[in-house]
Formats: structure tokens, sequence, C-alpha cells
């Protein structure tokens, strides 16, 4: 049977996940325009925004990791019984590791592009700086991508989990193994 621990425990960092990177998508950077006497530029407000995405990063990257690590990446360890809870666990995996990746690059480029600020200047020039901030919905792509990963990746560990439970060591090579350990 599955660890409920385990499962509890990664719930957890998902949803701290979850709620970084919403609080992410409310703190984004705004600029707007300040002027000199001689020279117009950008002004950035707070820039809390990075730190949150970050620590979402990291909160589903632990996730992922706990979850690898009790089901040994589905490359190490005894072979599966063949069977449905068998082929659940290897679409999941996969499926697991793409939402993973999808989040995953949604929070690092919007931590990245939250933390990026022009440093443009006109001097006497009629025409105003750009003034570039993250898009809305780069940290809220995340979020979702974020539940879908922690809902697949508990999924993942369930049928893992099922397939593997009480059964005697299966005789025959059921897959390509990277051997025991």
């Amino acid at each position: 049977m599955a660890s409920k621990l385990l499962l509890l425990v990664v719930f957890v960092f998902d949803l701290i996940a979850f709620a970084l990177a919403v609080a992410a998508e409310q703190r984004r950077a705004k600029a707007h325009i300040a002027q000199d006497a001689i020279q117009s530029y950008c002004v950035y407000d707070s820039d809390i925004a990075t730190g949150l995405g970050v620590g979402s990063f990291l909160f589903l990257m632990a996730s992922q990791v706990l979850i690898m690590v009790a089901s040994r990446c589905l490359c190490c360890g005894r072979a599966l019984r063949p069977g449905g809870s068998r082929a659940w666990s290897i679409c999941l995996f996969i499926t697991c590791w793409i939402t993973f990746f999808i989040a995953e690059v949604c929070l690092l480029a919007g931590s990245v592009r939250n933390a990026y600020h022009t440093k443009y200047r006109t001097f006497m020039i009629e025409t105003p700086p750009s003034c570039e901030i993250l898009r809305k919905g780069i940290f809220g792509a995340g979020a979702a991508f974020v539940i879908f990963t922690g809902i697949v990746s508990e999924l993942y560990y369930v049928a893992y989990s099922k397939s593997n439970e009480d059964q005697p060591p299966y005789a025959r090579d059921t897959g390509v193994r990277m051997g025991n350990l």
C-alpha cells in the first residue's frame, strides 16, 4: 500500500508551491514612468514575486524528488508485475514529468523575467522609456501546472505501489532495469 505519510507530505509541499505561485502572480512587479527636470526613467515597485516564484519552484522540486526517491524513479529496483497498474504507472510517470517540466519552466521563467528591470533613461526625448514588466498569467500557468503535477504524481505513486505491493518477485524480465539498489 502507498505510504500515507509520503502522500500527505507531497500534498502539503504541492499546496505550498501552489500558494506561492498564486501569491507571485498577485505580486508581480509593476512599473511607472517618473520624470526629473531633464530625463524620464522607469520606477519599479516591490520585487517580492521573484522570491515567491523561486520558493514555489523549490517546493515543487522537493515534492517531485520525494515521489521519485520513494518509487525509485521507476527504473531502479525490482521489476513491476505486468498488468493494469504497471501500465498506469508508466503512463502517469511520463505525464508527471511532462507537467513537472512545464510547471518548473513557467515558475523559473516568471521569476527571472520579473526580476529583470529595464535601465533605460531618456534625455530630452519626447518618447517615454519602455518599462517592461512580466505578462499576466505566467505564474498563474505555473500554479495550474503545479496542481496538475501534484495530482498526477500522487496518482503515479499509488499506481506504482499497487503494482509493487505484497507480490513475490516476478521471475521473468518485465522490462529494462538499471539494477537492484
